[in-house]
């Protein structure tokens, strides 16, 4: 229903009723010194067809851009029954289920949502969502030290994990008592150095293993989980859920993807030694977490998002937030209850495994609608339509002179590419052209200063492709032509 505003006669006449001569009489208790006034900087009101037309041009200033840019959010097609249905009243205005009250169709799509993500991470447990991939990944670390009946405080990190993942979880940690310890890559293939794991001492909680990782390389997944065992720690998994319907899960290998099989799936490019069909070690991942963006999710300019989890049986009561369980009344109807509810709002703060953690109720319908549409086959067309974009792509950008590929293994749909020109000028070039060239890798690792990371999606053509080659092969060439700059002593 509209929200129709009280007219002038509206309001004097409750004035006139209550006695009092104006509405700032109702806020005289409010001392004068913390009074602002007026408030200058706010224009006077605009009518509705103003306020659209002022919008508008808002909106065209952000321009449009044909996007390569991914780094842990990236544009996929998003069918427009996805959005059309979350934005019904039951879903769009309902209350988030902190309370008992919550609505049973609210609780089943909860239950439905676990049941999707159990089963595209191959794991027993999942929550009723997070914030967003970053604190997913915080609250994971959080949980696999409580876990930990030694009582050790120490948790590996490969070099490899997104770094706003990891500032987020170091930031969310340090005053816990809680080591990051930061396990380096190898600069030749891109993913985690085993060599350099091994090499480490002492005892660890937990090893996080990102799949894919921030450039876009698909980590030895088997024999990173493998060496967490052995060494008696938890192995936490990061992971694309859209790649999933692709790779294999994180749970027990012997548990199937969610994925149908293809019946010619092509390679993900450069598999073989170590490629994306392999399995997560002996006994799979014990805690998967991630950004659930990518399934049904807009861009929004950063956000919200919204951060799942799922875990082994064994860890459930170790879960922040809550799940969602499936049960029967009294009549032996089905039903839906919170069956875990391990947030300060529930229990004691002392008991609480979180006290930041959040249902993304919105974001978590749009996911689980999404999911439902595509099915099974239909997330793996997206992801195997992605993963050959982005090789059409690296195939006509390493044909430019002066770019190269750097990591030569297998990949899902990021890559990253070397120019030899300074790449926040490429970019900036590349953006005047109206493409988001990719990021700039040098931001966060300085070794790679020179280097993009870029990504393409199902929603690219072959005209978006050939004309950001196109653009870059004439940024770079004119870089080449340039004389050098003469400087005056």
């Amino acid at each position: 229903m509209p929200f129709i505003p009280h007219t002038e006669s509206d309001i004097a006449a409750m004035l006139a009723s209550i006695g009092v001569p104006g509405t700032d009489t109702l806020f005289d208790e409010i001392p004068v010194e913390l009074n602002c006034g007026g408030l200058p900087g706010i224009p006077q009101g605009l009518s509705e067809m103003a306020v659209t037309r002022l919008m508008h041009g808002r909106a065209a200033q952000d321009g449009f851009y044909s996007s390569f840019l991914g780094a842990g959010a990236y544009e996929h097609h998003i069918p427009a029954a996805v959005w059309q249905i979350v934005s019904r009243g039951e879903f769009y205005s309902a209350y988030t289920p902190y309370q008992a009250e919550a609505s049973q169709g609210t609780l089943q799509l909860l239950y439905e949502y676990q049941t999707m993500m159990a089963g595209l991470t191959g794991l027993d447990v999942s929550n009723a969502s997070l914030y967003d991939g970053a604190s997913a990944l915080a609250e994971a670390v959080l949980m696999a030290v409580r876990a930990n009946k030694a009582g050790i405080r120490r948790v590996l990190v490969p070099a490899t994990v997104h770094p706003r993942y990891l500032a987020v979880a170091r930031s969310t940690v340090k005053n816990q008592g809680i080591e990051l310890v930061t396990v380096p890559y190898d600069e030749a293939t891109g993913a985690t150095d085993l060599d350099a794991l091994d090499a480490i001492p002492g005892e660890a909680a937990a090893l996080v293993i990102p799949q894919p990782n921030f450039f876009g390389v698909l980590e030895p997944v088997d024999a990173l989980t493998d060496r967490a065992h052995a060494r008696n720690m938890l192995a936490i998994a990061v992971v694309n859920p859209l790649a999933l319907a692709l790779l294999k899960p994180p749970g027990s290998p012997s548990q199937p993807s969610l994925a149908v099989p293809h019946p010619n799936p092509p390679p993900l490019a450069g598999e073989g030694k170590g490629g994306g069909g392999q399995g997560w070690g002996q006994k799979g991942a014990d805690i998967c977490v991630g950004d659930g963006q990518p399934l049904g999710v807009p861009l929004s300019s950063g956000g919200p998002y919204f951060g799942f989890m799922t875990a082994r049986q064994t860890l459930v009561r170790q879960m922040p937030g809550r799940i969602v369980g499936r049960t029967v009344d009294l009549d032996g109807q089905p039903g839906f209850a919170l069956t875990l509810q391990a947030r300060e709002q529930h229990i004691r703060r002392s008991k609480a495994t979180s006290n930041i953690c959040t249902n993304q109720g919105l974001l978590v319908t749009a996911a689980t609608i999404h999911m439902a549409l595509l099915g099974p086959q239909g997330l793996k067309n997206v992801a195997l339509a992605s993963h050959a974009n982005t090789r059409a792509l690296l195939d006509r950008l390493c044909a430019i002179p002066g770019v190269e590929r750097v990591f030569p293994g297998a990949f899902f749909h990021e890559a990253v590419i070397r120019v030899n020109s300074p790449v926040p000028d490429v970019l900036r070039a590349l953006r005047a052209q109206g493409i988001l060239g990719g990021y700039d890798l040098g931001r966060d690792y300085p070794e790679r200063a020179g280097c993009i990371l870029v990504c393409a999606t199902e929603t690219k053509t072959d005209d978006d492709l050939a004309q950001y080659a196109q653009q870059l092969e004439r940024i770079l060439s004119r870089r080449r032509e340039a004389p050098p700059c003469a400087y005056k002593s």
